[in-house]
């Protein structure tokens, strides 16, 4: 037995020394081993430094190639030196600080010297010892304890690291190919690279075990693919053999089918060898490692093993093979899970191997389709694009009931999964339509295609009962179905279209699903952003998104430009059909109607506008209508005249109207409650009026003055209906709100300013006599305009002293009253008898959600007063008492609140804080 060594070279790039030890008889080789194939040479007196291979690893890709070059070469000269060398770069990238000795072993069944390779640790010393086997060499590996093992090259952050990492996997991959055709087979080299690996993968240092096990997977990888170089050249070799030997039929052999011959006997050693090699470090690592306590170990092993069963499947593509990754997709941790899918990915996706693969698929599919649930959002979108792969290559993999469970994941939060859910979709329900009446045009010409898809797609939304969510349908589907989502010309014709047979065309509900989608697809093509609630940070557009916005634009244009007026005029009396056509004008090109001589069609869209605003009485058509005009007046825009004259045209009508009725109903005076006729006329007004208050600035119609005489009389006497006074508490705060504007941005006489102020302070009172009303819905209603006015008024403090006028803060006492109302319709604690009364009316659970969402409003606009110091922040101890017991419900705005506070004032938000905690300790005790 001999020991030889070398030691490694100081300053490695960003690495930690590892040497290997060496005795002095043996010099002159350690400064052999030192310039393997980079050794220093004089040019110019100039003396060149030795690089190790840690170093050329470290120094980027472009080196790699050429330094496994002079590897090979150095090898064939001194197979010991390299080797060595070959070995101390596998401890270097273990991040290793210690020390390795080798000694020379000469014989394999020395069972003593086997006996003793073991992993121990000196206390005294503080060391750590590894002894083992790497034939023909004994291996000791000495490090210090303290050795951080988690953080090591190939788990250090990083680009530097990340690209090392790579490197690392690429040297191994690049030496395997350059070795294939010479010193691969030399029985020397890969017996003693397998031994090294296979005795640093059962270390238990996590940094070797990783490192090893890694190298040992690439180093698979590698001789997989000497595997198909072997197979692609014995079978040349079989083909030239058969040629030759057809050739010669008849007479005695010639050289050539010799050599033939001779080659394929040698082809057949090798492709044996490598086998042999192949099974070692399954059977030696894989087997070991593929379940590791590390993830990032077990990760790799599976990552590695779909990378065999793709590239040679008729070796590894086996239910003996397959189960490891069945086996992983239980694994506990996300990154596993995510490697398994992954590698099933890639060979679900070839439908030529899909039939080596029917037992496990059987056997695992439940477990895939119940991973789209999983925790990790990655994992759940990974598990879903699986199942698209399956359900295309996989025949009746899927019965109907799994279908419609993943149909559902296309309203998901998660972008990735929900697009992924939308590609399933699309590719399972609709794609699948096709059927032979497709291929012949029929009765809808170019749009049957897509008629029926479309119509397929609004079932299924229909059926789903989840009206509110088209748009994250759409978004779902946009990926793979933006074409059909953009073929706005055959949804128009469907919706003009009349059929006298109820099946061959779409139902009332068929229709106001469209129309949902037309709106949705819409703002999809022109936003490019997904829905509110669908987590994805908002990206900036390419140049070539920009280009493909500006195209979808005009097509919008150009379209409904013409068929919008007739569109309206066929919905004219469907409120929510004619609610969400309004929205299409914000998408228009208005420079075309003028560029394009359409004036005729504007004529006709406001008519048809004016119509429905007269016509309908519904707030959320009325508020689409007000967007609309608003929109179309534009004062940049050439057709701005031309809309605000019919606009003023509709509210003078309006105002008018409303003037009349409200003489009358003023003087009646408090028998107003029995003309029931005149009263739903008013409200009708005052709605249509507040809808279009809210955009549009009428202080020239001077309504002021009216409403607030509703509201007084309200106040004094309590006989106004609540139908009247929603609608002119609103129009009193619009108005308001357009004279604070107007004289913001233009400057006023101090009279004005007082006359403002007056009215400001007696809307307050109003808002704040109703807190008492005994109608809750205009108590809530005077709580939020009182909290925003309170807002504008309180942050009007300025320099100048004319504006001084206007600032104005709450007092202590309404202040009180602001919290006791809050106390009294956030936080309600719900008896038993109501929990029992809601649980009855199931089919009314809209409207608890509807009070439940009215609640959180309420509970904004109040501490928007405390985030920005209109109130007092101690009122804060109030909510901050209930975070714990109402988190559920407003556990977010109450820690929104503490964190805006925090910015404000630091010390303000301690002391209530603590004042909190005394209060709550205080009310515990006296329990």
């Amino acid at each position: 037995m001999s020991k030889v060594g070398i030691t490694a070279q100081n300053g490695a790039l960003r690495s930690s020394q590892c040497s290997l030890k060496i005795p002095k008889r043996k010099k002159n080789v350690q400064e052999e081993s030192e310039n393997i194939s980079r050794a220093a040479s004089q040019n110019s007196g100039e003396i060149v430094e030795a690089l190790t291979l840690f170093e050329v690893v470290s120094m980027g890709k472009r080196a790699i190639q050429s330094v496994v070059d002079d590897w090979i070469e150095a090898y064939k000269e001194d197979q010991d030196i390299a080797l060595l060398d070959l070995i101390n770069f596998f401890i270097q990238c273990s991040g290793c600080k210690g020390m390795v000795t080798a000694e020379m072993f000469q014989s394999r069944h020395n069972s003593t010297v086997i006996n003793k390779m073991s992993e121990e640790f000196d206390k005294e010393t503080g060391l750590q010892y590894k002894k083992f086997m790497a034939y023909p060499w004994i291996l000791s590996v000495t490090w210090p304890m303290a050795m951080d093992s988690e953080n090591y090259p190939l788990v250090k952050p990083g680009s530097y690291w990340k690209k090392f990492k790579t490197n690392f996997s690429e040297l191994i991959v690049v030496l395997m190919q350059q070795s294939q055709y010479n010193i691969i087979y030399d029985g020397y080299l890969m017996d003693t690279v397998i031994s090294l690996l296979t005795g640093l993968a059962e270390s238990q240092v996590r940094a070797l075990r990783h490192t090893s096990t890694l190298a040992a997977m690439k180093l698979l990888t590698a001789l997989v693919s000497v595997t198909l170089n072997l197979h692609d050249s014995f079978n040349n070799n079989q083909r030239l053999y058969e040629v030759e030997k057809n050739r010669l039929t008849g007479r005695r052999t010639n050289y050539r089918l010799d050599q033939l011959e001779k080659k394929k006997e040698e082809l057949e050693m090798k492709h044996l060898e490598i086998q042999t090699m192949i099974n070692a470090v399954l059977k030696g690592i894989f087997l070991q490692r593929y379940r590791d306590v590390v993830p990032d170990i077990r990760a790799l092993c599976i990552e590695e093993m779909g990378v065999w069963m793709k590239m040679c499947p008729h070796m590894f593509l086996n239910d003996s093979y397959l189960k490891y990754i069945g086996w992983m997709l239980n694994d506990k941790q996300p990154n596993v899970r995510l490697k398994s899918l992954l590698s099933l990915q890639g060979l679900y996706d070839k439908k030529k191997l899909i039939s080596k693969m029917d037992l496990f698929t059987n056997r695992f599919k439940d477990r895939i389709v119940s991973m789209t649930l999983d925790r990790d959002k990655e994992v759940a979108a990974e598990a879903m694009k699986l199942l698209i792969y399956m359900s295309q290559n996989c025949e009746d993999v899927f019965m109907s009931e799994d279908c419609e469970i993943l149909y559902q994941f296309v309203y998901a939060a998660h972008r990735p999964l929900a697009a992924a859910a939308g590609e399933f979709l699309y590719k399972r329900l609709l794609s699948q339509q096709r059927t032979e009446e497709e291929l012949i045009c029929g009765k809808k010409g170019k749009f049957g295609q897509n008629a029926r898809y479309l119509k397929t797609l609004l079932i299924f939304f229909l059926d789903n009962e989840l009206h509110d969510h088209v748009t994250y349908l759409v978004d779902s589907l946009w990926d793979c179905a933006s074409s059909l989502l953009k073929d706005w010309e055959c949804m128009t014709a469907l919706l003009l279209e009349d059929c006298k047979e109820e099946e061959e065309g779409l139902n009332n509900a068929h229709k106001s699903a469209l129309i949902e989608v037309i709106i949705a697809s819409m703002q999809q093509a022109m936003d490019g952003h997904p829905p509110a609630g669908r987590e994805l940070t908002r990206k900036v557009l390419s140049a070539k998104e920009k280009k493909l916005q500006f195209e979808d634009c005009a097509r919008i244009t150009e379209h409904f430009i013409l068929v919008l007026p007739q569109l309206l005029s066929k919905y004219s009396a469907h409120a929510n059909e004619v609610a969400n056509l309004l929205q299409i004008p914000q998408y228009f090109d208005l420079d075309v109607y003028c560029t394009a001589h359409l004036e005729k069609h504007l004529d006709a869209l406001l008519k048809q506008m004016k119509d429905i605003a007269e016509k309908h009485s519904d707030l959320k058509v009325l508020e689409a209508c007000s967007r609309s005009y608003s929109f179309l007046c534009n004062e940049q825009l050439i057709i701005y005249s031309q809309v605000c004259h019919a606009r003023n045209q509709l509210i003078d009508e309006f105002v008018i109207k409303l003037n009349q009725l409200l003489d009358n109903f003023l003087q009646e005076g408090e028998n107003v409650c029995t003309n029931e006729g005149g009263i739903c006329q008013i409200s009708t007004s005052l709605r249509k009026v507040a809808a279009f208050y809210n955009a549009h600035n009428l202080t020239r119609w001077n309504l002021y003055n009216r409403t607030s005489q509703l509201l007084d009389l309200e106040m004094e006497c309590r006989c106004v209906p609540a139908e009247v006074v929603l609608p002119a508490l609103q129009c009193t705060y619009y108005a308001l709100l357009w004279q604070l504007t107007t004289i913001m941005e233009r400057s006023s006489s101090k009279e004005t300013l007082l006359l403002l102020r007056t009215q400001t302070m007696h809307f307050c009172e109003i808002c704040r006599n109703y807190l008492n009303h005994n109608n809750k819905a205009i108590q809530e209603q005077s709580f939020t305009l009182l909290c925003d006015l309170l807002m504008i008024l309180s942050h009007q403090e300025t320099e100048d002293e004319v504006l001084k006028v206007l600032s104005y803060s709450p007092d202590s006492s309404l202040q009180s009253e602001l919290l006791t109302f809050i106390q009294d319709h956030v936080f309600i604690k719900e008896s038993k008898e109501m929990k029992e009364k809601w649980e009855e009316r199931k089919e009314e659970d809209y409207i608890k959600l509807n009070q439940f969402h009215q609640r959180r409003r309420i509970l904004s606009s109040y501490c928007k007063l405390i985030v920005y110091n209109v109130v007092e922040m101690a009122a804060a101890t109030e909510i901050y008492k209930q975070y714990m017991t109402s988190y559920n419900e407003f556990g977010d705005i109450i820690k929104e609140t503490m964190s805006r506070t925090q910015q404000q004032n630091r010390t303000e938000r301690a002391k209530t804080l603590i004042l909190c905690l005394q209060q709550n300790i205080k009310s515990n005790w006296n329990r």
